[in-house]
């Protein structure tokens, strides 16, 4: 009797067992299936780590690349010497014309740029405290609006002119440039801006000889400017001799000097000619500028000159060794017959000339390898 009791309850297990193998076959295996593609990507998934912003796997870092173009023109100046009279002067110009006329042919330059310096040779002040000297400039105070309407961000001061109306004069002058805010450097002044991320700082000489005194100045200055994080220095110098187009002896040993010193740009003017340009250590040294808006003569009998621009390159805000200029010759007139003060860029022969005049200045320093940079095609 126990015997079959016992053999019916197995009977009844194995329908029950039997029963729940359909029901596997039948509904439960897509779920088991599906728990198994679960564990599976779960155990997978534990092997990356999770997307965070903040954080990059086995990518390289991205590069950050900056470029920083800077503008340079030769003498500015807005004004005349009183003895000139009226007619035919800057002075004219301006009450005739208005102060934009002045820089109708720049603009679109200097504008487009990321910073330009000129050399201001000229006081603006209305001061009557002439110096003892044979010519003496200025320009009423108003014209540094000239410099915000062309895009000129900062003014050398270190020339033979800025006394011009001794010191009450040049004291007018840094004034009305804070007013215009115009940076300016030269003499005690160094400059400093930020563009981009980037520091650019600018500082000014007469660099009428090749001196220790010299020297020393210009190797405490840069360190000043790179202790401040300075990362592009340019140097303005006012030397050379008037009207001669190859630069001195004096003038390019201080010029390779002040490279050597760690300036990253030289820039010259005074001569009120152009010179050549060289490339040294990497560096360029542009000698001479040569006049621009320059309301020192009515009619120089050479009226060619030149915008230079370089653009700098970063990544990951260290300098790079690319090197990209273009030089741009102009003409300080827009007239051939005198001078209205109102510098053009020159095209077609007049540029070619221009440019071989540049080129011809450069074979008597150290050769024209920089025009391997030159992006104007000349």
């Amino acid at each position: 009797m126990a015997n079959d009791q016992l053999s019916r309850k197995n009977k009844y297990r194995h329908k029950r067992l039997k029963r729940f193998s359909f029901i596997l076959l039948g509904t439960g295996l897509p779920l088991i299936i599906g728990l198994g593609i679960i564990f599976y990507i779960d155990f997978h998934s534990k092997e990356l780590p999770a997307s965070n912003d903040n954080q990059s796997y086995n990518k390289p870092p991205i590069k950050q690349e900056t470029s920083i173009t800077i503008s340079a023109a030769g003498d500015f100046t807005i004004g005349t010497d009183e003895s000139f009279g009226y007619s035919g002067s800057f002075v004219e110009e301006a009450d005739n014309n208005g102060y934009s006329y002045f820089v109708k042919g720049v603009k679109d330059i200097f504008l487009k740029d990321d910073f330009t310096t000129v050399n201001l040779e000229t006081t603006l002040t209305t001061s009557t405290k002439k110096a003892q000297k044979k010519f003496r400039f200025k320009g009423d105070p108003s014209y540094a609006e000239i410099l915000q309407l062309g895009g000129i961000e900062a003014v050398n001061l270190a020339n033979n002119h800025i006394h011009d109306y001794s010191e009450t004069g040049y004291k007018d002058t840094l004034s009305v440039l804070k007013k215009h805010q115009i940076g300016y450097f030269g003499y005690e002044h160094r400059y400093v801006t930020t563009i981009k991320g980037i520091k650019i700082g600018a500082l000014g000489y007469e660099g009428w000889y090749d001196t220790p005194e010299i020297r020393s100045q210009i190797e405490k200055d840069i360190k000043l400017l790179r202790d401040q994080g300075v990362q592009i220095v340019l140097v303005h110098y006012h030397w050379g001799v008037e009207r001669q187009y190859v630069p001195t002896e004096s003038q390019k040993s201080l010029a390779r000097f002040t490279v050597d010193a760690g300036a990253d740009l030289i820039l010259g003017h005074h001569p009120h000619v152009i010179q050549g340009i060289e490339e040294y250590e990497g560096k360029f040294i542009v000698y001479s500028l040569g006049n621009f808006m320059f309301g020192g003569n009515r009619n120089p009998s050479d009226k060619d000159t030149f915008v230079f621009q370089q653009t700098f390159h970063f990544t990951d805000d260290n300098l790079t060794t690319e090197k990209n200029i273009t030089v741009i010759p102009f003409s300080i007139s827009s007239v051939s017959d005198r001078n209205n003060y109102q510098p053009v860029p020159l095209n077609g022969g007049d540029a070619d000339r221009v440019m071989e005049k540049i080129i011809h200045s450069s074979q008597q320093i150290n050769g024209t390898g920089w025009t391997v940079y030159n992006n104007n095609g000349r």
